[in-house]
């Protein structure tokens, strides 16, 4: 009986919350004060149990019964750890079901035999008002203790980011790093033969579910990139042969022309406080990188060398800017100041490199490397500690999860132009495809959801 008056105090408790409001959270990673690749022991990963949800008195929602929502919430965070590469979870599917009372009184003795070395149990209740209540908690089998709880109301549609909160809140825990999973992917989607491809753009959550295509195709759309509030998306588009840089509203549905252009126009990028965009563009056969106010006007040059600068991505400080150039005879990675000074460059490894992207932590700069494959490796701000991290026959354009330990980009198959989504972590060995309704390119990871 006190297990299960603990429980309801606690369902009370979160009926009074707001959406996605934390009863407690895993506790915040700060970043490392020095800039270290991290180095995860992947051939050792953590056992993990996730039986499902608890139902108290199942109800029928838009969504579904609330006892199926509890078994796929278990799904989902099953899911998301498993293709972390650090968790090896066991269910929901094959284990036995729990009881209301585990939730707050978990049975250690049966999940020790069963040789797991963590327990997420939790529940999913539906309110009067119609409105989920959703707990779970993380517990350490071997220790007999609860590490963390969380807790979320939310309406029943939004059960999948309760699900991605969860395991945020468990990943955070257990490894010490930011969370990434309550998150979206912007892509542009691809259909159609090799050399005449329809290019559109795309949304969809960080494990390619609730997808969504934004853009038609009758232009063709390129770079999309989530401004930092999550509300718009910068994006290339070619209509009438003139390339344009559009924000689209995610709400509105509504578009506003940023700046347009009869020179060919490259790869827009979001400031850190979303109030400038930078891009590059080619006029009279130079190419440099301009900015400009994110409510549009005039353009800033910030580079004059000859030959083709392309702008890459702000520092997360916003003091900086990372750029790819060939004025000293290749395609290298340089650093300037925002204001285009103090312009240096800090790859000096063999090929050339390309598609420079700063990590949301600071510490690292993804890129692609061209030394007759393409591939994603990352490097310090200083141009030390280089390393590739992917292995295939042209894997380019990386962005970062926003706990900037895992990248996304895409690959080109040989032969047939055919384009996928893909992602790795830091070690270069958890390497994984993300499921898209049709080919994808050019992927744009957003921050975390508020």
């Amino acid at each position: 009986m006190k297990a299960k008056r603990s429980i309801l105090s606690f369902l009370l408790a979160l009926m009074g919350l707001v959406a996605f409001a934390p009863i407690a959270t895993a506790q915040d990673a700060a970043p490392d004060d020095e800039p270290e690749l991290v180095e995860f022991d992947t051939a050792k990963v953590r056992r993990i149990a996730v039986p499902a949800l608890v139902a108290p008195n199942p109800a029928d929602t838009p969504a579904g019964n609330s006892a199926n929502l509890g078994r796929q919430i278990a799904e989902v965070i099953a899911a998301n750890l498993r293709n972390s590469g650090l968790f090896e979870p066991q269910g929901p599917a094959g284990i036995r079901p729990i009881t209301l009372a585990e939730v707050t009184a978990p049975q250690y003795d049966f999940w020790k035999g069963r040789n797991v070395e963590q327990l997420i149990e939790g529940f999913v209740r539906v309110g009067g008002d119609g409105q989920l209540t959703v707990g779970c908690y993380l517990y350490d089998v071997n220790f007999g203790q609860e590490l963390t709880r969380l807790g979320f109301v939310v309406a029943p549609r939004d059960w999948r980011r309760a699900a991605h909160k969860c395991s945020d809140a468990i990943y955070s825990k257990l490894t010490g790093e930011l969370p990434f999973f309550d998150s979206r992917i912007a892509y542009i989607a691809e259909t159609g033969p090799k050399g005449k491809r329809v290019k559109r753009l795309a949304i969809m959550d960080s494990d390619g579910a609730n997808h969504r295509f934004i853009t038609n195709g009758q232009s063709t759309a390129l770079t999309p990139r989530f401004s930092p509030n999550y509300k718009s998306i910068l994006y290339l588009s070619y209509q009438d042969g003139n390339p344009r840089i559009y924000v689209y509203d995610i709400d509105s549905g509504r578009q506003r022309l940023i700046t347009q252009s009869r020179n060919p126009t490259f790869a827009p990028r979001w400031s850190p406080d979303g109030q400038t965009i930078l891009y590059s563009m080619a006029v009279a056969g130079n190419t440099d990188v301009y900015k400009v106010s994110a409510s549009g006007g005039a353009p800033v040059r910030l580079t004059t060398a000859p030959g083709i600068d392309v702008g890459g991505s702000f520092s997360p400080d916003g003091r900086q800017i990372v750029f790819e150039s060939d004025r000293g005879g290749s395609q290298q990675i340089y650093i300037m100041n925002t204001d285009g000074s103090s312009q240096r460059r800090i790859s000096y490894g063999g090929g050339r490199y390309a598609t420079p992207e700063w990590s949301p932590r600071g510490d690292l700069i993804a890129y692609t490397r061209i030394a007759g494959d393409f591939r994603v490796g990352v490097m310090r701000p200083d141009g030390s500690g280089e390393r590739l991290l992917t292995d295939s026959w042209q894997d380019e354009a990386p962005t970062w999860a926003p706990n900037g330990r895992v990248i996304q980009f895409f690959r080109t198959e040989r032969n047939s132009g055919k384009t996928s989504v893909w992602q790795v972590d830091l070690t270069g060995r958890n390497e994984r495809k993300l499921p898209t309704p049709v080919d994808g390119s050019d992927p744009a990871w957003g921050p975390v959801l508020p």
